[in-house]
């Protein structure tokens, strides 16, 4: 099968099964709540962020209010999570950031979002494509697995491989939209460890799936 068929079974199927994905982060439509959100996932399920958040949210609910947190209040609302020290050094420092050098609005763009503590590339792809639907790709360790066990990364060694490869293969248009459909399905059906490909609609054309399934 050609790259161009490969990646249009995938877009195809996923429109029919998962036309409306999105992301599991709950943030109430708020690109603040969000930020946050992406910041405390790294390394850690969105579920536990999902509980967390809410008790930040309440005691800071605007990113001049966590501005002016100090490490000793914002840390016992972090706690749970992975790396909470770091997490909670990066959340002081992003709200800061955001004050004193955006005037209290994050920004929009990659270069910008990526001056802001705790926010890599990865973050400010998610942060772009979720809520100004920006052509970007976030890459981490779901889309980075499934996109080269399917085929549609090749002799991808990092994550920014694997982001150019498909952001020069989808449609513009499905760029924000493909993130969630490769990240939910690394996370449901195409785990790490023992994936659900009984389960896999797109075993028929998975690179994974034929190599291990051969004869």
């Amino acid at each position: 099968m050609k790259k161009k068929e490969r990646f249009q079974f995938i877009i195809d199927y996923f429109l029919t099964h998962n036309p409306d994905a999105e992301t599991e982060l709950e943030y109430a439509g708020s690109t603040y709540q969000l930020l946050v959100a992406v910041i405390l996932s790294a390394q850690c399920t969105d579920k536990r962020v999902n509980l967390t958040t809410p008790k930040i949210f309440d005691k800071y609910p605007t990113v001049e209010k966590l501005n002016k947190a100090s490490f000793e209040n914002l840390f016992p609302l972090i706690k749970s999570i992975s790396y909470p020290s770091n997490k909670t050094k990066h959340l002081l420092g992003m709200a800061k950031k955001v004050v004193q050098d955006f005037g209290g609005k994050i920004p929009m763009t990659i270069s910008e979002l990526m001056q802001l503590p705790g926010v890599g590339r990865k973050t400010a792809n998610v942060i772009t494509s979720v809520i100004d639907q920006q052509p970007n790709m976030a890459v981490d360790t779901h889309v980075f697995r499934v996109a080269n066990r399917i085929g549609l990364s090749l002799n991808a060694k990092t994550p920014l491989e694997v982001e150019k490869q498909l952001i020069q293969n989808i449609p513009s248009p499905l760029i924000h939209k493909a993130h969630h459909w490769l990240i939910l399905h690394g996370r449901y059906i195409c785990t790490a460890r023992n994936p659900k490909c009984v389960d896999c609609g797109i075993k028929s054309i998975c690179k994974f799936y034929s190599k291990n399934n051969a004869g």
